[in-house]
């Protein structure tokens, strides 16, 4: 039996639709034509992720990243290539695929909006034939990690925007789900929260060996969930490897600021940077400012390079973040 849990191979998936015309004349045209266009969504995507896994997924708006998930819940069926979720191709077998798999989405809830929440996960309990242990289990789970005690027998409706992100990520759980899938969510929510949410989907992870699948613009997620990344853009995969490979790969740039006693003549910043002239160093302010490729040179070199030459009273260390790096691969594509 295969230990890949999602295995996605030359998937593709195309839309077509009927080309419209601008403009009055267009309209009329458009009544009498049979034009088409085809736009493709994904293509070619290939990927495997074992169980237990927790990957980002990620991707500019319109990159492919919603049409790959809705694939792999079953939603859509690729135009090519195949998709299989624990075995089975979730798109043929959409009831057996919806028993093995758990969605949160930040903008949406699958709760009932008129119902207390404690009658929702037992109307969920039966939908999901999930037995009388399991469920007791599971719930005293989600109490403990999820804090949900509070707020159990409110309506949906009167709930918060985090309170109802906990009992989503809790209803998407019920029935245990080999794989879940989580959409933006931690979207809206406050800084004790979001580290409430993260915090619940690693203990969840742990115990359960649940597989996550992560969509997020806030990469603040992606750094403290998941080791590996997959990004798409125009939908190609472009990168999939580790959190790590990917700041050593593409996050090389390091800057480091040195605050002085006394900042440098003109004629010294000129000779400092004629002798180091593979750095970049500049002042601004009362800091000088080294920037450094960290394939060519360690942090301890520029220190001892810099303290040769000048009175320095603090060091600051900063590293490219995440996002520029993402930004700088959806700009520019992985080519170093």
């Amino acid at each position: 039996m295969s230990e890949n849990v999602i295995e996605l191979s030359n998937v593709k998936k195309e839309f077509v639709t009927t080309k419209h015309y601008p403009g009055f004349k267009g309209a009329l045209k458009g009544l009498f034509s049979r034009e088409t266009e085809c736009k493709t969504a994904v293509d070619n995507v290939s990927f495997e992720i074992k169980r237990g896994e927790m990957v980002g997924y990620i991707g500019s708006n319109g990159a492919g990243k919603s049409t790959t998930i809705k694939i792999m819940s079953g939603i859509l069926t690729p135009t090519a290539g195949t998709c299989l979720v624990n075995g089975i191709e979730p798109y043929y077998n959409r009831k057996i695929n919806a028993g093995n798999i758990g969605v949160v989405f930040g903008q949406r809830t699958q709760l009932w909006w008129d119902l207390p929440l404690s009658e929702t996960y037992t109307v969920l309990k039966e939908i999901y034939e999930v037995s009388d242990a399991d469920y007791q289990e599971r719930m005293a789970f989600f109490r403990e990690v999820l804090d949900i005690d509070s707020f159990i027998h409110s309506t949906v409706r009167t709930l918060s925007l985090g309170q109802r992100m906990r009992a989503d990520l809790a209803a998407a759980l019920l029935h245990n789900p080999k794989v879940l899938y989580l959409d933006e969510p931690t979207i809206g929510l406050d800084i004790v929260v979001k580290d409430r949410i993260r915090q619940a989907i690693r203990e969840i992870n742990e115990k359960y060996e649940t597989t996550v699948i992560l969509t997020t613009h806030d990469l603040s997620d992606i750094e403290e969930l998941c080791q590996r990344i997959i990004i798409i853009d125009a939908g190609k995969k472009i990168y999939d490897g580790t959190l790590t490979d990917l700041k050593n790969d593409y996050g090389r740039n390091c800057s480091i600021s040195f605050e002085l006693k006394e900042l440098p003549d003109q004629a010294k910043l000129s000779n400092l940077q004629q002798t180091y002239e593979k750095f970049a160093i500049e002042l601004q302010d009362k800091s000088l400012i080294v920037n450094f490729d960290k394939n060519d040179f360690t942090v301890a070199d520029i220190i001892g390079a810099m303290m040769a030459h000048v009175n320095v009273t603090d060091v600051k260390i900063q590293e490219t973040e995440l996002t520029d790096i993402v930004k700088g691969i959806y700009r520019n594509g992985v080519g170093k």
